[in-house]
């Protein structure tokens, strides 16, 4: 997991209640979740929209994955944002 600058900037306890949310964020749609891999979302935490999305990378990190259904040759990297870092 990584957090971008902008979430590291927050007090502790702000980032603690944003990946709270990111954790259990199930508010899914059409438009942000087409293809229904739940890899993406945004919500509000007081006047800022947060983005947190999941890349799949080749176990160094390097490249895409080959095959992002098989964990032996992926490595998932969640990324928390601030929507104005995008």
């Amino acid at each position: 997991m990584f957090v971008t600058s902008g979430i590291a900037a927050l007090p502790d306890e702000a980032q603690g209640r944003i990946l709270h949310q990111v954790a259990s964020f199930d508010a899914f749609t059409e438009n942000d979740d087409p293809y229904g891999e739940h890899d993406f979302g945004s919500f509000e935490f007081g006047r800022k929209t947060i983005f947190w999305k999941i890349d799949c990378y080749d176990r160094h990190l390097r490249y895409a994955s080959p095959d992002p259904a098989n964990p032996a040759v992926t490595t998932r990297v969640l990324t928390v944002m601030l929507a104005e870092e995008y």
